[in-house]
């Protein structure tokens, strides 16, 4: 049957428009109740673009709509068994509980991560390489299972903190981007852990766990390394580890004034690279907005085409360097070069998951900043030291570890997970310093947070002060009479 160009034109109109809103009615109802199964997740974004994730590891939840498996093994000191950690539906949050009940009255590590694609790349704990970690015949170590709470979508859950020789890693990965194939990577990390040592990464490397040459990894590094030198800012950034150099741009440095450090709680952090001409990095809120493009453009001299291989790792470098620390609690990678719009929607899957800080029973608050009242400030340990008797200070908040505090039933006020607030010497005079020391339960480490926003200690009944009134970086905070004045007011924030 004969039918006019115009009227063929008008009919794909209506057919496109028939479609859309097909396709707009099912997408609210794929989020409506228990209906979340059929919900896009990021792996299924990715999926229908024709770049699928070849691996998608995440302790906290699953990363395709339809995923109903185990996230992530833990192994308990006591008698040595082991726990698969699942979700509590299929395409949902972890199910924290089930790691809580079998690592009661015990410590757990976190033993394998498991890969939610079909191809099964999970990450057991890395056998080593030229650089040998910590554990027996210089393996690697496995994570605290216990040592980062943090809640999705108001359920509990667990990431993985990588202390220096914790890492994992799965060689002759299945699917893995090898060569020159483009390859796309995503994580979910934080500002609240990182160092300037190589390296704590995130994507492929090398099957035999050393340096095999430039262009022979495609990972992302996050940190504060500024391997070049002359960098604008002091981090952390996220930066493309492709061997023997960590990236910023295609010279090296960061030399732009608008990416002098990326400071939240929960950070995106992305990277991509064709293989061949281009690379590109992002980074963005992990709980709220869009994605930033510090750098996309040519490849480092010498680095195209890429001899990618396909080991994938987290939190080591390619020769199983093992200095690098950080906070990992989901990520994917990818076949192939993802675009721009499907990166966009798969950071506003992760902003919408509802990424934040856990908060324990008790009224204790885990992972908060202690803001002074009257300056803005932080309660920051000194130089990001962890020695006992380092000095407790005010300083500008940017979202580190040492300025990162757990307010726990006990009434201690703990930092770096082990160390505590504490009046030292078991001082109680006015001008006593306030420093940090390992956690030991005695009154000098106990302090009220008091509904007039004051911090007083159960031991010496003085409130935490900003010495002298002081508003400037660097100021001591000290024990002092309570006065009302605003340099003894103090807000617990998220």
């Amino acid at each position: 049957m004969f039918i006019s160009r115009l009227k063929k034109a008008r009919l794909r109109a209506i057919l496109l428009a028939v479609g859309l809103v097909g396709a707009l009615a099912a997408s609210a109802l794929a989020g409506v109740g228990s209906a979340q199964a059929a919900t896009s997740m990021p792996c299924d974004i990715y999926a229908s673009d024709g770049t699928p994730c070849i691996a998608a590891h995440s302790t906290t939840r699953a990363l395709f709509g339809t995923y109903n498996g185990p996230l992530y093994q833990v192994q308990r000191a006591s008698d040595k068994q082991y726990s698969n950690i699942g979700v509590l539906s299929a395409g949902g949050v972890v199910n924290a509980a089930t790691q809580d009940s079998f690592c009661a009255n015990t410590s757990c590590v976190i033993t394998k991560i498991f890969d939610q694609t079909s191809n099964h790349n999970d990450l057991p704990i890395s056998w080593g390489g030229y650089w040998k970690g910590p554990g027996a015949n210089g393996a690697d170590v496995g994570a605290d299972a216990k040592a980062l709470p943090v809640t999705v979508g108001g359920q509990k859950a667990y990431g993985v903190k990588v202390t220096q020789g914790v890492g994992y890693r799965v060689d002759n990965a299945k699917g893995a981007p090898t060569g020159s194939q483009p390859e796309g990577i995503y994580m979910i990390t934080s500002s609240n852990l990182v160092n300037q040592w190589c390296c704590f990464d995130y994507g492929s490397g090398e099957n035999s766990h050393t340096d095999t040459g430039n262009a022979t990894m495609n990972a992302i590094e996050w940190g504060t390394a500024c391997w070049f030198g002359n960098c604008v800012g002091s981090g952390p950034w996220v930066e493309a580890d492709l061997e023997n150099g960590m990236y910023h741009t295609n010279t090296g440095s960061n030399k732009d004034p608008n990416n002098s450090g990326v400071h939240f709680p929960f950070v995106s952090a992305w990277e991509k690279n064709n293989g061949t001409s281009n690379f590109t990095l992002k980074y963005g809120n992990a709980s709220s907005g869009g994605l930033t493009t510090p750098y996309s453009g040519a490849l480092p001299n010498g680095y195209s085409p890429m001899k990618t291989d396909s080991s994938l790792l987290l939190g080591t470098g390619g020769d199983n360097s093992v200095t690098g620390v950080g906070e990992f609690f989901e990520g994917a990678i990818i076949a192939g070069y993802p675009s721009d719009a499907t990166e966009n929607a798969v950071q506003a899957n992760i902003t919408a998951a509802g990424y934040g800080a856990s908060t324990g029973g008790g009224g204790g608050q885990q992972n908060v900043e202690v803001v002074g009242g009257q300056s803005g400030r932080c309660l920051d340990v000194s130089g990001q030291s962890t020695a006992n008797g380092a000095q407790v200070q005010l300083y500008d908040c940017w979202g580190g570890s040492n300025q990162r505090w757990t307010y726990t039933s006990g009434k201690q006020l703990q930092v770096y997970g082990s160390k505590c607030l504490d009046a030292t010497g078991q001082g109680t005079a006015d001008g006593t310093a306030v420093v940090i020391w390992d956690c030991n339960g005695q009154a000098n480490q106990q302090w009220n947070v008091n509904s007039n926003g004051t911090i007083t200690g159960v031991q010496s009944g003085r409130c935490v002060d900003a010495n002298g009134a002081g508003t400037a970086n660097g100021t001591k905070v000290i024990l002092w009479s309570c006065n009302g004045g605003s340099n003894q007011q103090w807000s617990l924030r998220s």
